[in-house]
Formats: structure tokens, sequence, C-alpha cells
């Protein structure tokens, strides 16, 4: 069992074998975790939002949705969660927008205390992996919620964050980028301050009636393509 701190403005990024529980835990309010996902083995394949949220015929994420990836297979489960409601559709902060909202902040100037962006602190870690701007997609915004109107515009609700908890297990090998930079909807005018822990163990065996499995057809079917693509990769008939 290994443990990592990510503090406000942070960022982390890794490999992760399959089969591994990820629990991820805020410490204060307003905490915001920005995530991407990528099939270890080939980063080409990576989470894919609309077929997420189109298969499973939602715009947010909780307990037994799964993170599916453009080939229809299943990245990362998301076992339990406390917190209720995970972003898919605000996306990262800027430097642009960052500086607007929180002021003017560089690091030649303050060193680290210097306010980070969303996308600075993804496009630097992805780049400790061979990846590129253009590999950016949609993430991931744990604990922050935000709902779409029949309108189609979105908006940001403050939900009580300070000891929440998701728990994602690992159904591929994957490549995990984090950033915890605030919500680009978050209205307050304060940097939110909020740490993020990660606890990472193994997980339990995934049985035929796991509520992530059963959750929809369409999940059963990605499970099934996942399933079926590692036992060919172990050279099953």
């Amino acid at each position: 069992m290994s443990s990592i701190r990510i503090q406000a403005g942070g960022k982390w990024s890794g490999y992760i074998r399959r089969g591994k529980s990820i629990v991820i835990t805020a410490t204060g309010e307003r905490a915001n975790l920005t995530t991407l996902l990528y099939h270890a083995s080939d980063p080409s394949e990576r989470y894919n939002m609309p077929d997420t949220l189109k298969a499973q015929h939602t715009a947010y994420l909780t307990a037994g949705h799964v993170l599916m990836s453009d080939q229809g297979r299943v990245l990362a489960s998301i076992t339990n969660d406390t917190a209720g409601w995970h972003d898919t559709l605000a996306g990262y902060t800027t430097r642009a927008m960052t500086d607007r909202k929180y002021g003017y902040s560089r690091y030649q100037d303050e060193r680290n205390a210097w306010l980070r962006s969303g996308y600075e602190n993804l496009i630097v870690e992805m780049y400790r992996h061979g990846l590129a701007p253009r590999d950016l997609s949609i993430p991931v915004n744990f604990f922050s919620k935000v709902v779409c109107e029949l309108d189609g515009t979105m908006r940001y609700e403050q939900q009580p964050t300070a000891g929440k908890s998701l728990t994602l297990r690992t159904e591929m090998d994957v490549l995990l980028v984090l950033s915890n930079t605030p919500n680009p909807l978050d209205p307050q005018e304060s940097y939110p301050d909020t740490a993020i822990e990660l606890l990472l163990s193994d997980a339990e065996t995934v049985s035929p009636d796991d509520r992530c499995v059963v959750h929809c057809n369409e999940n059963r079917r990605a499970f099934e393509n996942t399933w079926n693509a590692y036992s060919l990769l172990k050279g099953a008939n």
C-alpha cells in the first residue's frame, strides 16, 4: 500500500497496473482534481467523455459508473463514492483564465507559490510520458458538481468536499495524469487551498455481479471487451 499527497496547485502522473484500488480523498472544501487517463501501453487509447456519458445515460459520474476509452473498453471503475457528483463537462483552467480570476502570477516572481493552471500542469506531466498538447482531451473533475441546464448552459454548484472520497479501480494498465487546480466554473475569487490524498492498494477481483458491471448493458459489453483484450494478451484462445 502506498500514498501520495497532491498539494493545492500541484500535479502528479504515473503508471498504474490493472487491478489496483485508488482511494482519492479531499482534505478540505472546493476540491477539484482534474484527471486524464490513457492506456499505458498505447496512449492513443484514452478516456473518452462522449462515449462514457452516452453509454451510461448520464452527465456526471459517481459510484457504479465507469470511465470508458475510445475503444469501447473500461479504463477504470468508480466502486465507492461519498461525494456523489463528479464533473465531466467543464474541462480545465488555462493560464489566461487563472490570471484573470485570481491575479497575475508567474513562477519567476513567486517561485513555488505561483498559481498554476490545469492546462499547464497537465501538459508538464504529459511531456514526462512522451505526450504532447495534441493528446489533451476533456478530463474528469473529481469532487466538483456542474449541472447542465435544459438550455445547455452549465452551472457550478458548490458541494461539501472536506473528507469526501471516491475509489477508482483500474480495469486496464493506465497512465493517470492529475492536476489539483480549480474547476473553471468555480465562481469564487480565491484560489482553493485543499490538498488531495491518494491511497493505492490491490483491488478485489471483479465479480460477474459487480455494481459497475451490471450498471447497464453498455457497461457489461465494455467490461467484456476489456477482459477479452487481456485474455488475448495472455495467449488465450
